[in-house]
């Protein structure tokens, strides 16, 4: 049995990477390809076994929970899925924060997000490029340096030497040998190793995470359909993060072994209650306490959260201006100064909690 204070160390470093790792929806969703190209899609979705974390963390450790529990409560616009824009001379639209997995759970909507997708005319995902694997595949090919090192380095060169015969035995359990990844960026092979059995072969299967199946119903009923990004900007933006820090988030994945099953069990968690605010305070709590893990933090904050939300909003403005837009964007872009939600406001939407 699982120690929860050992799970909880171990994913001390590994947790912001998983966030990140979440955080992008067009490699989630081109995942179950790459599964499916390696011929090892499972036959039988797995069972999920993972653990939440902040349950745990309140039999073991209540006092921290009390302090993370305090922190999120002063994140501005920290509580809440579905919020309600509205502006003079447009029918109302709704912001509604997403996960990007295929878990029943998160793809199931709760009842008011379902209502405000029905009346909606028009339906704005994060990219509509992930819903043409042509264009997906194209995207990559395009910039093969953006996954793959086409110098001389390899994954082996940049390893730390007392990690690599533990990261080849832990790629060995998963039917990986190191020689064939040799020259795979290492977040592109953490993203193949970094969610549950069951997660992966439910992708493997084809179940889309819930921003596909959005767009899938968004188009089925006649709905306009709309994105923010393109597919290459998101893989632009992830592999501009410090290297160093893809190496860890790959290392120290490897090393929680099915303790990531606890890690993402309990972003699921956090986000089924809609306390968007609690996810930075928690995972905060669990980055290295050394320089190089604040550096890795706040290249990864800048990176992959602030500047993604200033263009999601600015790309948003002219759906809400035509009014009737059902807006989907990953959850952890909604709270904060610097969320989707108050830079609305900014550019001078009136925009209010709707769940």
């Amino acid at each position: 049995m699982k120690k929860p204070v050992a799970i909880a160390d171990r994913a001390a470093s590994v947790s912001l990477w998983l966030v990140a790792l979440a955080n992008i929806l067009f490699l989630l969703a081109f995942l179950a390809t790459l599964l499916a190209l390696s011929g090892r899609a499972e036959a039988a979705t797995p069972v999920c076994t993972g653990k939440n974390m902040i349950e745990e963390m309140a039999t073991s450790d209540p006092a921290a929970l009390g302090r993370i529990r305090a922190e999120a409560a002063k994140t501005p616009n920290g509580a809440g899925l579905l919020w309600k824009i509205e502006k003079e001379g447009a029918e109302p639209s709704f912001l509604f924060g997403t996960m990007h997995m295929t878990d029943p759970r998160v793809v199931t909507l709760p009842a008011s997000a379902q209502a405000a997708f029905d009346a909606s005319s028009t339906v704005v995902i994060e990219t509509t490029d992930v819903l043409d694997q042509q264009t997906m595949l194209a995207s990559f090919a395009s910039s093969p340096e953006l996954m793959m090192f086409t110098d001389k380095t390899t994954l082996t060169s940049l390893l730390p030497p007392e990690d690599k015969a533990m990261v080849e035995e832990a790629l060995a359990k998963r039917g990986i040998p190191l020689a064939s990844v040799i020259k795979m960026k290492p977040w592109i092979l953490s993203a193949m190793i970094a969610l549950p059995a069951c997660e992966l072969a439910r992708k493997a299967a084809g179940e889309p995470v819930l921003d596909l199946n959005l767009a899938r119903q968004a188009e089925s009923a006649g709905k306009e359909l709309g994105g923010l990004e393109t597919a290459k900007s998101q893989l632009e933006a992830m592999a501009s993060l410090p290297l160093e820090f893809h190496v860890e988030g790959l290392v120290e994945t490897l090393r929680l072994g099915d303790g990531i099953d606890d890690v993402i069990e309990t972003m699921i968690d956090i986000y089924l209650s809609g306390d968007t605010g609690l996810f930075w305070p928690f995972f905060e709590t669990a980055l290295p306490s050394g320089e190089d893990g604040k550096s890795g933090y706040s290249a990864f904050e800048e990176t992959m959260i602030t500047a993604r939300n200033g263009v999601m909003a600015r790309e948003a403005k002219p759906f809400l201006d035509a009014g009737r837009a059902f807006i989907a964007v990953g959850a952890l872009h909604l709270p904060g100064g610097e969320g989707v939600v108050e830079l609305l406001r900014k550019e001078g939407y009136t925009v209010t909690r709707a769940d």
